[in-house]
Order: C-alpha cells, then sequence, then structure tokens
C-alpha cells in the first residue's frame, strides 16, 4: 500500500459507513464464536490501521500482525497496543497458538492463498475457529480493486472449496461452520457504481487514493444514510438469514 492510503484509512475505519457496519457484522459473528467467553487468545492478522484489533479486544488477548512495515510503525504511534510486523504466508507463532484466527478482508491481497489458509489453520488450536471475510464476486473487479492490490475476488463456492482443500500438516480436518454474504441489501448500487466506474474513469473523481470508500464524505447524509441501509443486515443475520450474494462474504472454520 502505499504511505498516504494508511493516514485515509485510519480515518475511513472508524467514520465510513461500510466499515462502521462491515466491523459490527463481524464483531457479532466473533460474539456468536465466543459464547460469552472474554479469555480467548485471538490472533489479528492483517490488522491494518488498529480498529479490528481494539474491537476484538472484548473477547479477550489480541496478538495483531500487519505486513507492511510503515504501517506497523504509524500504528505504534497512534495506539497503545502493540502490532508486529508479519505475513500470513509464514505466521511466526507455534503451532495451535490461538482460540480465534482472524483475517478480514485479508487474504485476497496474497497471490498464495491456500498458503495462508494453512498457515490459519496451522496456528489454530483444536476447537478454536478460524474466521475471514473477503471481497465477493470477480465481475465486481474495479479500480478500487486494484488500488488495494488485491489478487482476486471469491465466489462463496471457491472460498468453501479454499478451505475444504488445504489442510494444515499434520491437523486433522476441521469444519465450514458458518457462511454467508453480506453487503446484500446495496449490492445493486454498488454493483452499477463498479461497472460505470470502469468504463467512464475519467467522470468519476474520487479522492485521496482513489479507493471507493472516499467517494461518500464522512459525515455526510448520504454516508449516515448507507449506514443506516447496510446495517439493516445486522438483525437479519443474527436472526439466522443468510444471503445468497453480496458485495462481500464471511466464512467460520473450526479446528
Amino acid at each position: 500500500m502505499e504511505k498516504k492510503y494508511y493516514e485515509e484509512y485510519y480515518t475511513l475505519e472508524r467514520t465510513n459507513w461500510w466499515f462502521k457496519v462491515r466491523n459490527r457484522i463481524l464483531m457479532e459473528r466473533v460474539a456468536a464464536i465466543a459464547n460469552g467467553r472474554t479469555d480467548l487468545k485471538i490472533l489479528n492478522i492483517g490488522a491494518g490501521t488498529g480498529r479490528t484489533t481494539e474491537l476484538l479486544q472484548a473477547f479477550g488477548e489480541v496478538t495483531s500482525v500487519e505486513y507492511d512495515a510503515y504501517c506497523v510503525a504509524f500504528i505504534r504511534d497512534k495506539l497503545p497496543f502493540e502490532i508486529q510486523e508479519g505475513s500470513i504466508l509464514e505466521l511466526q507463532f507455534p503451532d495451535r497458538s490461538f482460540d480465534l484466527v482472524c483475517a478480514f478482508d485479508v487474504i485476497e491481497h496474497v497471490e498464495d492463498d491456500g498458503l495462508a489458509v494453512r498457515e490459519m489453520k496451522r496456528v489454530c488450536r483444536e476447537g478454536g475457529s478460524v474466521i475471514v471475510s473477503v471481497p465477493a464476486f470477480q465481475f465486481l473487479w474495479s479500480h478500487h480493486d486494484v488500488i488495494n492490490h488485491h489478487h482476486r475476488r471469491y465466489t462463496m463456492s471457491g472460498l468453501k472449496q479454499l478451505f475444504s482443500s488445504n489442510h494444515a500438516n499434520g491437523r486433522p480436518k476441521g469444519n465450514i461452520v458458518y457462511t454467508t454474504y453480506f453487503n446484500t441489501l446495496l449490492f445493486p448500487p454498488v454493483a452499477a457504481f463498479r461497472l460505470i466506474a470502469e468504463w467512464l474513469p475519467k467522470k468519476l473523481i474520487r479522492k485521496g487514493t482513489g479507493a471507493d470508500n472516499h467517494v461518500v464524505p464522512e459525515g455526510s447524509p448520504v454516508n449516515r444514510m448507507l449506514e443506516g441501509l447496510f446495517g439493516i443486515e445486522r438483525p437479519l443475520l443474527r436472526g439466522g438469514l443468510r444471503f445468497p450474494f453480496g458485495v462481500s462474504a464471511m466464512l467460520v472454520y473450526r479446528m
């Protein structure tokens, strides 16, 4: 990532409609996994500018890993917790070290996502869980994916196959226990925007690094409206609904 990206990303993670609701949805799933526990040993891979680590601390002791050295230095100056520099492809932890391993919008950034999955499984304890979120559907590929250095977007069938076929050496096979797409209600306008933006790149002006998150200004009525619309999905997911499509996908794997 570009240095400027992390400076902007720090604010976006805490104010942008997509980040705010995505994080609430993810933490509600983590709460279901934790089942009342607040003493979990948690690994947060691709911690970025630290917002997910702040939220995960409600469930236990969080170890944060981030690949980009500048981002690590940036967060060490910003937030009162340690963040380690490291790669999801070579996690510097012993086997079976963590109760919960998280990778929120991370594995799309690495070419060898199979190795990433094997490493996450390797460091997860028996009975523990691995939770990931990813961007969905390759036809939504756009300038936003390029700016974010993505290698791919996923279908749910592809994500399930990835977890089913990549087993850590010497570990018993676990099970996929939860899957859903999300950001479904806003799927039509998001898809339309992505497609139009690719056809007319000079007609659409993005602020900052050029990621889609900059299109809606923070604190604007539109930002609040999108937060409210996306937020409708939270009680539906809590109630057991699983969306058949969406801009993002989530999977939980139990070791």
